[in-house]
């Protein structure tokens, strides 16, 4: 990315924000991506901004394996 884009304080909270549960390997990824879908917009408002993060982060996001393991678990009795 060779030009800088010009973001509200609001805008570039929002993108910091929706950068924070990213692991951390995946936070520049996000933030180059970001950068490059909000730089191509053909009008820059928050809602734009808002909607270009939603789409990008759900890209970047790994939800996380909460189940439970499935081995059994031997008692102490």
């Amino acid at each position: 990315m060779s030009t800088p884009i010009s973001l509200s304080d609001a805008e570039l909270e929002a993108v910091m924000n929706a950068a924070r549960p990213l692991a951390p390997h995946d936070r520049d990824r996000f933030l180059r991506h970001i950068a490059r879908i909000i730089a191509e917009l053909p009008e820059r408002g928050d809602g734009a901004v808002y909607r270009a993060i939603a789409a990008v982060w759900r890209q970047h996001y790994d939800v996380p394996d909460l189940r439970a393991d499935s081995r059994p678990r031997s008692r102490a009795y």
